[in-house]
């Protein structure tokens, strides 16, 4: 076994006084046994072994659990919410292309009144503008109301895509301190932990 300066040195003066007890000294009462000045037992170098050896099997067993059971379990969720942002994206996607047909259907259609009215003669080329002005009116009211129908159900999704991803960080965030802390922590907390890593 090592013997440290340190423990040497606190050993040192009980023995000496141990020695003195039995000589008869004053001071017999209140000596202290060399026994009870032992070393810390995590701080024991006889001890090293055993301790590394439960260190390395509680880290291999910590490292399996969040191998086999955390991870997996943060992953599915995250798949799971990575395929419904991205569902949500492809609709976004289409109904912005419906919205792009409608304007090349309007330019189209606005470019054609155009050539109509030119080749028309000089009598009809008031009431042909007349008739395309009311056309297009009506054209571009419907495409306003089309394009604000398709900005509308787009923001929204994208609002809502938003929304699950702050959902999807809170939930996440939520299972890895259950899964690591073993408790649960409020939603409150989470919230605002999202929200500060977000900024």
């Amino acid at each position: 076994m090592f013997v440290t300066s340190a423990f040497a040195q606190e050993s040192a003066p009980s023995a000496d006084t141990s020695h003195a007890a039995t000589e008869g000294d004053t001071h017999s009462g209140t000596s202290v046994p060399a026994e009870a000045h032992g070393t810390f037992p995590p701080f024991d170098p006889a001890t090293f072994p055993s301790q590394l050896l439960w260190l390395a099997i509680t880290f291999g067993l910590f490292y399996l659990f969040l191998k086999r059971v955390v991870v997996p379990r943060v992953g599915g969720i995250i798949d799971v919410r990575n395929d419904r942002i991205s569902q949500d994206l492809d609709q976004a996607s289409k109904l912005k292309g419906e919205a792009d047909a409608a304007v090349a259907a309007y330019e189209q259609e606005l470019a054609e009144a155009k050539k109509n009215a030119n080749s028309i003669g000089q009598q009809a080329a008031d009431a042909a503008k007349a008739e395309a002005d009311t056309a297009r009116k009506k054209i571009e009211a419907a495409l306003d109301e089309k394009l604000g129908e398709a900005e509308a159900r787009i923001s929204s999704i994208k609002a809502n895509a938003m929304k699950e991803v702050g959902s999807i960080a809170e939930d996440t965030a939520s299972a890895i301190v259950e899964a690591l802390v073993g408790g649960k922590a409020s939603k409150a907390e989470i919230a605002a932990a999202v929200k500060s890593v977000a900024r």
